[in-house]
């Protein structure tokens, strides 16, 4: 790999089934990069992403603004910060709801990187 700047005007946020907004700012669609996905994520006042899991996947979450509540398989349901990592590993179901009165924003770290077949959502009829 060689050195770059990627300018975050490349980038368009997108809403996702999952009930969160999605701004990807490197990957496999990004940059072609298998190795790690970095995206962030907004989920607005109120909204609870769907529960999900993603197989062969760890996820790390990193709180930049709000305030949400994490549940994360058969750990208690968690509140988080701005500041707060929340380790999600692979296959592990997951799911965050945002419990403040503005937008939800955190960087989700996945290595390997985020891949669309990974993706389980566990709450699909």
């Amino acid at each position: 790999m060689q050195p770059k700047v990627v300018k975050a005007t490349t980038f368009k946020e997108y809403l996702t089934p999952e009930r969160c907004f999605i701004y990807e700012n490197w990957g496999l669609v990004s940059a072609g990069d298998s190795a790690v996905s970095i995206a962030r994520a907004r989920v607005e006042p109120g909204v609870t992403t769907k529960a999900h899991h993603l197989d062969g996947i760890q996820e790390i979450y990193i709180i930049t603004k709000g305030n949400g509540k994490v549940q994360i398989g058969s750990l208690k349901p968690t509140d988080v910060e701005e500041g707060d990592t929340v380790v999600v590993p692979a296959g592990i179901s997951q799911r965050i709801t945002n419990t403040g009165k503005t937008d939800l924003i955190f960087y989700c770290i996945c290595t390997p990187a985020f891949t669309e077949d990974r993706y389980h959502d566990e709450e699909a009829n």
